[in-house]
């Protein structure tokens, strides 16, 4: 039998002498070698729809093989046994349950109590490892066992953790009881039975369950019949059109959160990752760069933290590089209808030379770009990517984006790719949001510049996911396997890019649960009460100094929604079951008076404060009843998002 391997070769000579990869095309067939609508669907692939990926890739090494200047390569250092594990627990917030602060672990038993069974079962695996490895080195700290945390936690909670209990127990109290002595919420922590899903969005194989968590999911899915049956749902097939159903509690992208409460999602999320490649039997581990000098000023192959520092100086509170944001402009200025884009590239000379040229003029303002054609920019925005002393999927992650092609399923590969892109530096998820909005404009064009799904993502694969940094012996093991395996991750990070900035509901939820026990175990101290009854009355004296008549308390059913930037500043809000968060905007804005009304609505928002959650931003189709009931604590301020 032919395997897939076997027939790659055909396309792709490796000339071990020099690294490099040449092409053995026939050119002759079209014009420019192109090749498009090879296969019957334009979001599949086969062996013979790889034809831009390698293209590309030869490409790559020719523009290489023109740069003579000496590069360091990154080395990625191969972790000791144990070190792996220790590194991970304190990504993940949990160092302090070894080492000299092993004293202090109680510390995390209000955040390991909100994590859901194949959770526990990632951060105990992780404990055991470090344990053993700690015994064999003597070193002599404590070391506590995980589980022993666990059954303390729930000891308090007058419960014993069965680790035979299903995977659908319920992990939150039914009871929270909160410091006012009113009842608290129920938060469903991601092991909860499925809830009922709203009747306008009836569940299906391409509904994304953002309510459970998803190692859950794959836990009971793989111990179904079903799941052996479907198994194999990473193969070339058309993307399903997966959707998120309506949360009435709103949907939380990234960005609506508070940097404290992100902190929370970003180690919820790492450990939630690790339990779904556990579950699925797939390796994950974090690589690890060792630090190297790299350039402190200019455009390519400036680390990204360096390239927004230097560029926050010209314009304040930039979030994307200046030189990333002005080459996706100089390309869409001209059309993006020009057949070919991003696909053919520019004379590899001239894109040198205008490397050059951009580096001691960019910021000087002094470069003019009516010299760039559109298929040079695009080159210059490829280059810059592969430049990066960090690849931007950064060289943690990288190995685990790639290894997103190994999971069994479709949805299981997407629900993989949303946390990773929560673990990205906001630098590197910003600049990768903008890349794709790009690439998906591209696309939008496909009629006329040929560049469909498949093509931009075989054109775009190379230069994400083939960093210059590892060591190219890694490379030709893997890269015809690897070859159609990242084209694939890159047409899932176009099409469902939308929600993979989502933030699942599970995770909020946990954010929430870690935020009310935290609460109750600060108020048992008796300084922070002190610090809460002064604070309590400084309000009171405040609120009494500002009252108006209209300010009495609020009846039940009645929310106070603050607006301090809008002409009429405070509104006392009648829950219903049909009111939005939209609707509350929209009827602020009609209060039209004075110079204060300047701001448009797509400018304002609703933001859910305190209680629960440190802040969240909220989506104009959240059901305020809802909300309010999840988080009845909280304040609600209307305000302009921070850019």
């Amino acid at each position: 039998m032919v395997t897939v391997v076997t027939k790659l070769v055909h396309y792709l000579h490796l000339s071990r002498r020099s690294g490099q990869y040449t092409m053995n095309h026939d050119h002759s067939k079209t014009p420019d070698g192109a090749s498009f609508d090879r296969s019957g669907s334009q979001d599949s692939l086969d062996e013979l729809s790889m034809d831009d990926y390698w293209k590309e890739l030869e490409n790559i090494h020719e523009t290489r093989g023109n740069n003579h200047e000496e590069r360091v390569a990154l080395v990625v250092k191969e972790p000791d046994e144990g070190e792996l594990e220790e590194e991970w627990l304190k990504e993940a917030g949990l160092s302090n349950l070894f080492g000299e602060s092993s004293g202090d672990s109680l510390e995390s038993v209000v955040f390991l109590s909100t994590l859901t069974r194949t959770q526990r079962a990632a951060v105990e695996k992780r404990v055991e490892t470090v344990t053993q490895t700690m015994r064999k080195k003597n070193k002599h700290h404590q070391i506590p066992d995980v589980r022993d945390i666990f059954r303390l936690q729930n000891d308090s909670k007058g419960k014993v953790c069965d680790e035979n209990e299903p995977s659908t127990m319920r992990t939150s109290e039914t009871k929270n009881e909160m410091q006012d002595g009113t009842k608290g919420p129920k938060f469903s922590l991601g092991t909860d039975e499925q809830k009922r899903p709203l009747e306008d969005t009836p569940s299906s194989d391409t509904d994304i369950n953002l309510e459970i968590s998803f190692s859950e999911q794959a836990a009971n899915f793989k111990d179904s019949s079903i799941g052996k049956m479907c198994k194999g749902g990473g193969g070339d097939t058309l993307l399903p059109n997966f959707r998120v159903p309506k949360d009435k509690t709103g949907t939380t992208k990234i960005g609506d959160l508070a940097p404290q409460d992100m902190k929370k999602v970003y180690s919820l999320a790492l450990i939630e990752l690790t339990a779904l490649y556990d579950i699925l039997g797939t390796e994950f581990k974090q690589q690890k760069a060792v630090k190297i000098k790299t350039k402190d000023c200019g455009l390519f192959g400036v680390p990204l933290s360096v390239l927004l520092e230097q560029d926050q100086k010209k314009v304040p509170g930039t979030k994307i590089p200046l030189i990333f944001q002005k080459l996706i402009a100089q390309i869409e200025e001209a059309t993006l209808e020009t057949e070919g884009l991003l696909r053919i590239p520019g004379v590899a000379t001239r894109i040198k030379s205008l490397c050059q040229e951009l580096e001691a003029k960019f910021y000087e303002g002094t470069f003019n770009w009516e010299n760039v054609k559109q298929h040079d920019a695009a080159s210059l925005l490829k280059l810059f990517i592969r430049e990066l002393p960090q690849p931007l999927l950064t060289v943690e992650y990288l190995k685990a984006f790639q290894d997103v092609q190994k999971l069994p399923t479709k949805k299981q590969q997407l629900q993989a790719l949303n946390l990773l892109v929560l673990l990205l530096p906001e630098a590197n998820r910003d600049t990768l949001k903008v890349l794709l909005e790009f690439l998906q404009r591209v696309i939008d064009h496909r009629e006329k510049n040929k560049m469909t799904l498949k093509n931009v993502a075989m054109v775009m694969a190379p230069n994400l996911f083939t960093f210059h940094g590892f060591s190219s012996k890694t490379i030709e093991q893997s890269e015809f396997v690897m070859a159609a395996g990242t084209a694939n991750v890159m047409r899932f990070m176009i099409q469902y890019q939308k929600l993979l900035w989502t933030i699942p509901k599970f995770i909020v939820n946990q954010v929430r649960k870690q935020n009310t026990e935290s609460q109750k175990k600060e108020k048992k101290d008796k300084a922070m009460k002190k610090l809460l009854k002064k604070m309590a009355y400084d309000r009171e004296k405040h609120e009494k100094q500002e009252k108006t008549p209209n300010d009495a308390d609020v009846p039940q059913g009645v929310i106070r929604v603050q607006a301090p930037h809008l002409s009429k500043v405070s509104m006392a809000i009648q829950l219903t079951e049909e009111l939005k968060a939209g609707d509350i905007v929209a009827r602020f804005l009609s209060q039209k008076s004075g110079s204060v009304q300047t701001l448009k609505k797509e400018e304002v928002f609703l933001y859910e404060i305190g209680g629960n959650i440190g802040e969240r931003c909220l989506d104009d189709d959240t059901y305020m009843k809802d909300l309010y009931q999840l988080n009845p604590n909280a304040e609600w301020v209307i305000k302009s998002k921070q850019s």
